[in-house]
């Protein structure tokens, strides 16, 4: 099974994402590893990416993701849980290679992240991108949504019972 934790800069993806691999025991991947230096550079700087400059990083996030359920010592595939911010409904469609990935949506408000991303240090993504990313996101349906509100073992104890996971 491949969960993708997805949600806006600062949501918490990368410390829920990282977190329920451990408890798991699968392999954790966080998307920003996969951007070209020139979107880090733009993010870096505060500007927002384009569709056009996404193409490249979705086409190897697909990549790793047919890779990954292709993986496996049985050939079942490889459990992963990949950060990925999937803002777009477009994005998350190149994303599914399957009915083994899940979406899981850290869900929270604008005025709360801007709060944790002002004590953030050490990423390259920050504040100045946040607007944009609120204004990209495209809330999905079809995943499972979890508030931000809580400390992350909690979000992970509830990603996990309504994974089925627990």
């Amino acid at each position: 099974m491949i969960v993708i934790v997805m949600g806006v800069v600062g949501a918490g993806k990368t410390t829920v994402g990282r977190l329920l691999g451990e408890q798991l025991g699968w392999v954790f991947a966080d998307a920003d590893d996969f951007h070209p230096s020139s979107n880090v550079e733009k993010i870096r700087r505060g500007i927002s990416l384009t569709d056009e400059d996404r193409a490249p990083w979705l086409a190897a996030l697909r990549e790793a993701i047919t890779r990954w359920i292709g993986e496996g010592s049985t050939g079942e595939g490889r459990n992963v849980v990949l950060a990925c911010s999937a803002l777009k409904r477009s994005y998350r469609q190149e994303l599914e290679a399957g009915p083994e990935v899940r979406f899981v949506y850290l869900k929270g408000s604008a005025s709360l992240i801007a709060q944790r991303l002002r004590a953030r240090r050490g990423h390259y993504a920050g504040e100045r991108i946040l607007g944009s990313q609120f204004e990209d996101l495209e809330e999905p349906k079809d995943a499972v949504t979890v508030d931000i509100d809580a400390p992350p073992p909690e979000i992970v104890a509830e990603i996990r019972q309504k994974l089925g996971l627990a």
